[in-house]
């Protein structure tokens, strides 16, 4: 009987320790939310045939302002299979502010075979030169005209 109580407290306290033991490989990763990690999720993305998720990926490479993006969103602003990825693409290319992505997009805003994709490009890069145009030349309260 004593042997009995013995092998099983053997067997419980072997198994507590093994649980103690390997309790370290719950611990998150705190590489796992860096930056590059999602950065390299999100261009992984970009390859997959989910329409969707290309099209997600791609807006936060945008927001994140990926160099990394650049040459990915610039194929897919050239040859992507419908208006919302090319839509999207001349975006994010605009955020992120990479001058080869804002030359093509001031290019198809004049050269575009589809309307849409010209509209939304030229709309793009319009608000692009004037968000340049006021970080170059801020506005002084004494330069404004309709003063009280």
């Amino acid at each position: 009987m004593k042997a009995k109580y013995f092998s099983s407290f053997l067997i419980l306290s072997l198994l507590l320790f093994t649980g103690f033991s390997f309790a370290e490989v719950n611990k998150p990763n705190i590489k796992a939310n860096s930056f590059e990690t999602i950065e390299l999720n999100r261009l992984i993305g970009l390859a997959f045939d989910n329409e969707g998720l290309r099209v997600s990926c791609a807006f936060n490479l945008g927001e994140m302002k990926s160099q990394k993006a650049v040459i990915p969103l610039l194929q897919i602003l050239r040859e992507g299979k419908t208006l919302e990825e090319r839509v999207i693409a001349a975006l994010s290319l605009v955020k992120i502010g990479n001058a080869q992505g804002v030359y093509l997009v001031s290019r198809l805003a004049k050269f575009s075979d589809c309307e849409k994709t010209r509209r939304m490009c030229e709309r793009f890069y319009t608000g692009y030169l004037y968000q340049k145009y006021l970080n170059e030349h801020p506005v002084n309260e004494n330069d404004i005209a309709f003063k009280n």
